[in-house]
């Protein structure tokens, strides 16, 4: 659906060149919800923009489907970017148009008739739960019904794809997870492609199926939610996931592990019987529940026993019991 192959963007001022995208490869297939992930300044929203050549790549090739967008002519380029929808973190609705003309504007750039815009408007305004709000002028929205409307303005051209750059990073938790799942639906419904930009991982947990992990422009691990969450690779996914970790191992001495579930376990009767069968003291430092693909997992930080022996006997409990543990860096 959308291929990158060895995309690089740098930007240039009088002084330095900064490289913000650094040879990235990725391909998202069609129909799946796929996550770009990192820190500010990852080069995420960069790469994002130059899917749909708002950001023309510096090297590299885009592909849509297979057509080559960065080869491509000006026209072939304009009706490409008609089936790629775009979300913002900050909505961009006209503030001098009420919702409904808010979402029929991409159809007046498109030329449809009124008759047909309005008609299509309508439909998209029940799609996202917003009839009550028709004519209601976007200072009277909340962020989140905000966020609505730009979806559904999105849609109206009956895209491809949607490209969500941290579509959520302006609402609260409540919010975020009513517009993921909207997302979600519109994706089950329609089969159309999202792309969802964000620092988050608990966004992306909740909807995504295949993730990559950005840093300094380039791609640090990609593969299945899942996969990333339960045995991060890189030091950036491990930070995503478990922020609190530097933090909670970086006393002298400390030595920690993180146990990941995968829903078929919760953590008092794992952290319980390791406790109450092996007869050593453990004391959780972080612990957190997560909803990857519609099922539960979660992951604690227990800090362990200063004791060689008594640490290999937490683990090998974990090993019989088939539970996934990674051991802290300052761990030996």
């Amino acid at each position: 659906m959308i291929r990158l192959e060895h995309i690089t963007k740098e930007f240039s001022s009088k002084n330095k060149k900064v490289t913000a995208v650094d040879d990235v490869s990725i391909h998202i297939q069609k129909g799946e919800i796929y996550g770009i992930i990192g820190f500010s300044g990852a080069g995420k929203s960069t790469l994002v923009r130059c899917i749909n050549l708002l950001e023309m790549p510096t090297s590299g090739r885009v592909y849509f489907g297979d057509q080559e967008l960065t080869s491509a002519g000006e026209q072939e380029l304009r009706l490409a970017r008609q089936k790629m929808g775009m979300i913002f973190q900050q909505f961009n609705l006209l503030e001098q148009r009420n919702v409904l003309k808010n979402i029929c504007y991409p159809l007046e750039l498109a030329g449809i008739s009124k008759k047909d815009r309005i008609k299509r408007a309508k439909e998209l305004i029940r799609l996202v739960d917003m009839e009550e709000k028709e004519k209601a002028y976007p200072s009277q929205l909340s962020g989140g019904q905000k966020q609505r409307v730009a979806i559904a303005r999105a849609l109206a051209t009956n895209p491809e794809v949607l490209l969500c750059d941290e579509a959520t990073s302006a609402l609260d938790p409540i919010t975020t997870r009513a517009i993921l799942a909207l997302l979600k639906r519109i994706n089950e419904m329609f089969g159309v492609t999202v792309v969802i930009i964000s620092h988050e991982m608990r966004v992306v947990e909740q909807v995504c199926g295949r993730v990559a992990v950005m840093s300094r422009g380039a791609v640090e691990e990609a593969g299945e939610v899942k996969e990333v969450f339960l045995n991060p690779k890189s030091e950036t996914a491990r930070r995503l996931i478990l922020p609190d970790k530097d933090e909670a191992g970086s006393d002298a001495g400390r030595h920690s592990i993180r146990i990941a579930f995968d829903g078929q376990s919760s953590f008092e009767p794992v952290f319980a019987s390791l406790v109450l069968e092996s007869g050593i003291k453990l004391n959780i430092l972080g612990a957190n529940t997560e909803n990857i693909g519609g099922r539960a997992f979660g992951q604690m930080l227990i800090e362990m026993p200063k004791e060689q022996e008594k640490q290999e006997t937490v683990k090998k409990m974990l090993r019989d019991r088939g539970i996934h543990f990674e051991e802290g860096r300052d761990g030996r």
